[in-house]
């Protein structure tokens, strides 16, 4: 049990890759639809059209397709200001380097995804925790901003699924702007929440300050690690994120951009409302299947993301995932997500929800097995 508690989560979710029962990792793994095959059956075709264009082409058409699939009008494709990226990560670790060589103290969400508290201090960067509570019940604490160069939210949350809305995004760019501060976004999950969907661009621009936008295409669709991830910027970031970005990638592939763009264009053409049932749905099947188990209980009963979270009352969540490992299911142990105070997540679990809803329903049903021997 204390070689569990000193890997992190990306490690937990190598360790259930090759088991049909994998609902550790957030990434897409559901079947892919009918649409969504027939883009699949058409990749020679789309490898032929990426290579008989410009590549500029290209990655301005999918990231236009993109984010106007998720109501970001107001983007700034075209203005050497979006810089496409094999992942999300990558990205991140483009703006960690180029933030360390301005500033030296972040204001980081929490909790949230243990990778990006990791790159941030990888790179010489110091973190203070910004609460959740804190971030969405008013305006900043005045000692906080004056006492960081960033602040950096998740919206959507991973993993509690809370978004940040427009009139709060406004207020807090509007703080961030008057202390000088950049604010960062990483947007990865917005494709499952319509309440993410209000144009964030236009809140940025209008607000005055510095700020950078990570968004992310892996978690929406089943194409086996084929993403992009773009890093977004403010026109004038007080950031040489173009020179970083240079010193790592030469740019993304022109294939992946081109599937990006159809994946967008069949989201748009109905299957992203399709999608959302396809997770509700499944968040349903998991509530119910762990119904009316002694002190298990839900602690984000608005998140629309595709994870949920399982409070196991006084179990421990190292002890339920040994457990469930005998069974070959593999769901993530939360304490990692609370990268300040690991001992908050000692009693969840976080079950990926963009799953086959037979193989959900397999795992759940070991789950409760589990919770329900003592």
């Amino acid at each position: 049990m204390q070689e569990l508690q000193a890997i992190n989560l990306t490690e937990f979710e190598c360790l259930a890759l090759n088991s049909p029962l994998n609902l550790a990792d957030g990434h897409a793994r559901q079947a892919l639809t009918a649409s969504q095959a027939r883009i699949i059956d058409d990749l020679p075709n789309l490898f032929a059209k990426a290579a008989a264009r410009a590549p500029e082409e290209v990655e301005l058409d999918a990231c236009r397709a993109y984010l106007g699939l998720l109501g970001q009008h107001s983007h700034p494709v075209g203005e050497n200001r979006v810089f496409a990226c094999y992942s999300s990560s990558v990205a991140m670790e483009i703006f960690a380097r180029a933030l360390a060589q301005r500033g030296d103290t972040v204001a980081l969400i929490h909790p949230t995804f243990d990778n990006i508290p990791d790159i941030l201090r990888g790179v010489g960067l110091n973190l203070l925790p910004l609460e959740e509570d804190v971030l969405h019940g008013g305006d900043l604490p005045r000692a906080l901003l004056d006492a960081v160069s960033c602040v950096f939210v998740t919206t959507p949350n991973n993993p509690t699924g809370r978004v940040v809305t427009e009139e709060r995004l406004r207020a807090l760019a509007a703080q961030c702007a008057e202390h000088d501060v950049v604010l960062t976004l990483d947007t990865s999950f917005r494709g499952f929440d319509p309440r993410a969907h209000f144009d964030h661009y236009r809140v940025l621009e209008d607000s005055g300050c510095r700020w950078i936008v990570i968004e992310d295409t892996g978690k929406l669709w089943p194409t086996l690690e084929l993403k992009i991830g773009w890093l977004v910027t403010s026109a004038e970031p007080g950031l040489p994120v173009a020179k970083v970005y240079s010193d790592i990638l030469l740019g993304a592939s022109p294939l992946v951009l081109a599937l990006v763009q159809r994946f967008a264009e069949d989201a748009a053409d109905g299957g992203l409302p399709d999608l959302h049932r396809f997770i509700a749905g499944n968040r349903a099947l998991v509530r119910r299947s762990l119904a009316g188990l002694p002190d298990v209980d839900f602690p984000d009963p608005a998140s629309r993301a595709s994870v949920e979270r399982v409070r196991l009352g006084r179990r421990s969540s190292l002890e339920v995932w040994s457990a469930l490992r005998e069974h070959n299911v593999y769901m993530l142990p939360c304490q990692k997500f609370h990268w300040a105070d690991p001992s908050e997540g000692d009693h969840m679990l976080r079950v990926a929800l963009a799953r086959p809803a037979a193989s959900l329903d397999e795992a759940t049903r070991a789950l409760r097995l589990v919770l329900s021997s003592r």
